[in-house]
């Protein structure tokens, strides 16, 4: 095991200028990710430099057996925390051989989304408060846990400490410090309610870059998680009964919202997304409807409703954008396994382009 680990640890740069590119996307359920390795002849600093490539999307349920091949467009680069050295990740998005994209790539309407000039004009600024639950791997019940058995009541695990307390620091710390060499805007992490569950917090990041940090965040989540022999769920309600749910809490703003007067544009943007509740909370994450129920710091999924430090409506404003008039407010419903790109585009479509 040792000559294995120095042979992972192998520094190319001293033998060969060649490096290696690990190719990511999103697979055909569209909360899975898969990726495969390629070896560049240099380093490539400029994702539009890379090659394209090509996957079986037969074998990921994005393609036929008979005309199998999906075509992965390179869109953002970050540093490799895992093979390290010039190493790097590579976030693509899928398309066909014509060049239309795949029903799964919800990246290309984004990105239409965001180079609005009206959306652009705003600088929309996201930052995600991504939950997520680890699993014991031979049962699926959360770390921690006895085998068949809950622990204590919830109440001393959010930002707990202690062994009785946080379950699966060691991951939470290697998956912070690996963000942060990636290259990621990885702003914070902390245990939450629940026991065996996390958070990690992605921004601010500006428009489409927000969706890319976030993907490539949970991909480096779960190879962490893989090492460690443990199972990553992004399940918004991984356990029923008295427990918290698993969100991605959205916090937005617009260059108009953090200038004076904001306040005035962060309501006129809530009554606009009141307006098409249900068509966020359509696209907001499966599974939603058995976190959203009205308790456990939740709205109804039915209800729209907004406040001033409610962490139990749709909508929150912090106390400190009430006090100065200006800042940014959080979108509480999108569920932990929803798509970045879906919401962080929805909302900026929502609150910027649409007109009731």
């Amino acid at each position: 095991m040792s000559l294995l680990g120095d042979l992972i640890s192998l520094n190319l740069s001293e033998t060969t200028e060649r490096i290696i590119a690990e190719y990511i996307w999103i697979g055909g359920s569209g909360t899975d990710m898969r990726s495969k390795g390629k070896t560049l002849p240099r380093v490539v600093s400029d994702p539009s430099l890379l090659p394209k490539w090509n996957y079986d999307g037969s074998s990921t349920g994005q393609a036929p057996g008979d005309d199998s091949e999906v075509i992965l467009y390179p869109q953002a680069i970050f540093r490799d925390p895992f093979r390290r050295g010039k190493n790097i990740l590579v976030l693509c998005d899928a398309y066909t051989p014509v060049g239309e994209p795949l029903p799964t790539n919800k990246r290309f309407n984004a990105e239409k989304i965001f180079g609005h000039p009206d959306v652009a004009a705003e600088e929309p600024w996201y930052g995600i408060e991504q939950e997520y639950t680890l699993l014991q791997k031979n049962i699926k019940w959360p770390l921690g846990w006895p085998v068949g058995g809950y622990p204590g009541p919830q109440g001393p695990y959010y930002c707990g400490t202690g062994a009785d307390k946080a379950f699966g620091r060691d991951i939470v710390n290697s998956h912070y410090k690996a963000c942060l060499y990636a290259g990621i805007n990885i702003s914070g992490v902390n245990g939450e309610v629940m026991p065996g569950q996390w958070e990690f917090q992605v921004g601010p990041a500006v428009g489409i870059s927000a969706g890319d940090e976030l993907w490539v965040a949970r991909y480096i989540l779960e190879r962490i998680t893989e090492i460690a022999g443990v199972v990553l769920s992004f399940d918004p309600k991984p356990i029923q009964g008295d427990w918290n749910g698993a969100g991605a809490h959205t916090n937005y703003s617009t260059k108009s919202m953090r200038n004076d007067g904001g306040i005035d544009v962060i309501k006129k943007a809530i009554e606009k997304l009141g307006l098409r509740h249900k068509e966020h909370i359509a696209a907001y994450g499966e599974g939603n409807e058995r976190r959203l129920t009205g308790h456990h710091e939740t709205a109804d999924i039915n209800k729209f409703s907004w406040g001033v430090a409610n962490r139990g409506a749709s909508i929150r404003i912090g106390q400190g954008t009430e006090m100065t008039g200006k800042g940014y407010f959080e979108d509480r419903r999108p569920a932990s396994n929803m798509d970045p790109y879906v919401v962080t585009s929805m909302i900026a479509e929502t609150t910027i382009i649409w007109e009731p």
